[in-house]
Order: C-alpha cells, then sequence, then structure tokens
C-alpha cells in the first residue's frame, strides 16, 4: 500500500483519490508515522423495508370476535 506525507497528499489529493476510488487505497502519514488509510467507499446493504409483505397475508373478517364463546365459557360474565 503506498504511503504519502501530509504534504503530498494536499498537493495530489485529486489523483490520489481517484486511485483510491478504483481500488488503490494509500496511508497518509506524518513524519514518516502512518495516521489514516484511505480507501475506496463502499456503500452498506440496502435497508429492509418496512411493510415488504404487504398483501402477502389476510385477516378474516371476524377477527376481533375470534375466540369469544370460548373466552365467554372461560370467565363467564366478568367481561
Amino acid at each position: 500500500m503506498k504511503q504519502v506525507n501530509i504534504h503530498e497528499a494536499k498537493t495530489h489529493l485529486s489523483a490520489l483519490v481517484e486511485e483510491a476510488a478504483v481500488g488503490e487505497p494509500f496511508v497518509i502519514a506524518k513524519s514518516g508515522r502512518p495516521l489514516v488509510v484511505v480507501h475506496p467507499y463502499v456503500p452498506a446493504a440496502p435497508r429492509r423495508r418496512t411493510g415488504f409483505l404487504k398483501g402477502s397475508a389476510s385477516v378474516p373478517d371476524d377477527f376481533d370476535s375470534m375466540g369469544s364463546r370460548e373466552i365467554a365459557d372461560m370467565f363467564g360474565d366478568a367481561l
């Protein structure tokens, strides 16, 4: 991996960024000590969308009253 000092990086930033963008990462150093690595940006995987299953499931029309007889049998008139 190529190492450049800060002054050289400032002077040739555009060319260095172009190289990094096509897969040639480089290190920026100060007084010979590596400080940062510049590498190409890799976008994150797309986030999952809410509602991606819309239309694939259905709710029965009597959903709100389902099991009401069984609940009444268990609890009587307490409801």
